[in-house]
């Protein structure tokens, strides 16, 4: 099964891409609640190149390692990547009011898809309001 989340970034599209794949930034956006936190992030955006970030509760009760490899990188337009045994991919549209950002994930069978649909799309959440916040300090 595969699940969507998407959301509408009021910025450009170089500051969305920027922002998703900045290892810098997505120690701070990469959250899902605020619980929890990045306390690593590695990008080595090419076909082939490996990603990870190292999410972790923060009164340190629980971490684990979101990573992967990009399977294709269309610079300003999609990354697709697998992890594990699953597939993702990421595409931006830019548009009159902004970038849509569109996540596609394989589902996992351990939690169940609301709760899966609903971390993703905070995480997606916050990288909205990190990157339109970003741009508001240009």
């Amino acid at each position: 099964m595969k699940i969507t989340v998407s959301t509408l970034v009021a910025a450009p599209i170089h500051t969305v891409w920027q922002a998703y794949t900045t290892p810098a930034d997505i120690v701070v956006w990469n959250t899902a609640s605020p619980d929890w936190h990045t306390t690593a992030a590695t990008v080595d955006l090419r076909p082939g190149g490996q990603f990870s970030s190292r999410m972790e509760a923060k009164d340190g009760s629980f971490g684990f390692d979101f990573a992967g490899q990009y399977t294709e990188v269309l610079h300003l337009q999609r990354l697709a990547y697998v992890f594990g045994e699953r597939t993702g991919l990421v595409e931006f549209t830019p548009g009159a009011d902004g970038v849509t950002v569109t996540v596609t994930f394989d589902a996992e069978d351990t939690h169940p898809e609301e709760q899966q649909r609903g971390g993703w799309q905070a995480i997606l959440d916050n990288f909205k309001r990190h990157t339109e916040g970003k741009l508001a300090l240009e």
